[in-house]
């Protein structure tokens, strides 16, 4: 390989490098994340999780939403959400469909566990983000 083409390669990679985004940033602004628990009624665990899954992919904004069994605990259920950023999240809460699915499942849910608030920075599935 000649000097010169070493050079213009290398030259190429740092302006690709310097126009990625920072870790954990989407069009500049971080990425909002929730992780929570979640209580269903005893038995109703599985209905719950059903409704929760309906129309996930219509939610702009929310690059990821994971609905998990907990395995030690046969009521509960673990939410993992990333978004685009804070105010998609809570745009969300407003959507038709949302409170659609709010409203029918507030009669299986027994309450709520720990709720943490997570900046995500990128990883492997993540929709949208850098790897």
């Amino acid at each position: 390989m000649k000097r010169r083409d070493l050079l213009a390669g290398a030259g190429a990679a740092l302006v690709m490098m310097s126009t990625r985004l920072p870790a954990g940033t989407l069009g500049g602004q971080a990425m909002y994340g929730l992780i929570g628990k979640m209580k269903a009624v005893a038995g109703q665990r599985d209905a719950l999780i059903a409704l929760m899954l309906e129309d996930v992919g219509a939610m702009p904004g929310c690059l990821s939403y994971i609905v998990a069994r907990d395995p030690g605990d046969a009521d509960g259920i673990w939410i993992t959400e990333v978004w685009d950023s804070a105010a998609s999240h809570k745009a969300s809460l407003s959507l038709p469909a949302v409170q659609q699915v709010i409203a029918r499942a507030k009669p299986l849910i027994a309450g709520f566990g720990e709720h943490f608030e997570t900046e995500p920075v990128g990883g492997h599935g993540l929709a949208g983000a850098p790897a």
